[in-house]
């Protein structure tokens, strides 16, 4: 069989190979080897680069699919670290206190531990009873459930909120709408929400009415009417499904109406009174 010279497509070494295999290279486009050792070497994609710490510029390989997210190439992890650790020096702990047992510490708490935080944060029953009474001189009325801030401390510390109310010496606050509320001006409002919205009307002499019919023959009635401004308190929205049924059904009336519409929610009053805002429209009925 005749054996025909032929350069390795590596390193150029003359190899031969019968003819037959180097008409079948030709045909498929094939590469020759001299050894495996030139063939692991063409498979071989990695190219050469230089370690950029200053201390080392070791020249190291690899693929170029491993460096494109990099913006600097280190030969080691060590290479990397001893640059790294120049550029970004590592911060040192601040020691704190802690605020219940003065005991130093190591963390972003407050508290060197889980027992100090919780005695540390326990609202006790004075606390609790001071803050309602003091509600009470600025407001003339005990607070909503929402409008405290330690709700959950007075269920813990008395057993119920309307415990708390009574031992701070107040009657507690009815269910919603289970009990009527007389305004400043002599109107009986549902709530004590309406009755906060009636009040702001009378401190600002804006002259305002109670529970007008709506144009319609489905006998509803708007909570207040101003002017041609039509406003509504809509304290359930959201927990009854028969209140939001006549909540859409107002709407509609609104809007087949044309008629100009406040709304206000819960959210309006408790805990921070925003009238002044929601309100702000009334400006020329004044």
């Amino acid at each position: 069989m005749k054996l025909l010279p032929i350069k390795c497509n590596q390193c150029k070494k003359i190899v031969y190979r019968n003819q037959g295999r180097v008409n079948e290279g030709k045909k498929f486009g094939w590469n020759i080897y001299c050894s495996l050792k030139c063939i692991s070497k063409a498979k071989n994609k990695q190219q050469l680069f230089t370690c950029e710490n200053p201390q080392c510029s070791k020249p190291f390989k690899r693929l170029l699919s491993a460096t494109h997210k990099s913006r600097k190439l280190y030969c080691s992890q060590s290479c990397a670290a001893s640059v790294n650790n120049k550029m970004y020096p590592k911060r040192y702990a601040v020691r704190k206190k802690c605020e219940y047992c003065n005991k130093e510490f190591i963390s972003r708490e407050k508290y060197c531990s889980r027992p100090c935080a919780n005695k540390g944060q326990t609202i006790s029953k004075e606390v609790i009873l001071e803050e309602i009474k003091k509600f009470y001189l600025i407001n003339q009325r005990i607070p909503l459930k929402r409008e405290f801030s330690h709700t959950k401390s007075a269920r813990v510390r008395f057993g119920s909120w309307n415990k708390a109310i009574k031992v701070a010496g107040f009657k507690p606050n009815p269910v919603m709408f289970a009990r009527k509320h007389t305004a400043v001006d002599g109107h009986i409002c549902d709530s004590l929400a309406e009755k906060i919205i009636d009040d702001w009307f009378y401190k600002r002499n804006i002259p305002h009415k109670r529970s007008i019919p709506y144009p319609s023959s489905l006998g509803l009635h708007v909570d207040f009417r101003v002017g041609d401004y039509w406003i509504e308190f809509f304290g359930l929205h959201g927990q009854h499904k028969r209140y939001d049924e006549l909540r859409k059904e107002k709407l509609k009336l609104i809007k087949e109406y044309d008629l100009k519409f406040i709304e206000i929610y819960p959210k309006d009053l408790f805990p921070t009174n925003k009238l002044d805002q929601v309100l702000n429209t009334l400006g020329p009925v004044r």
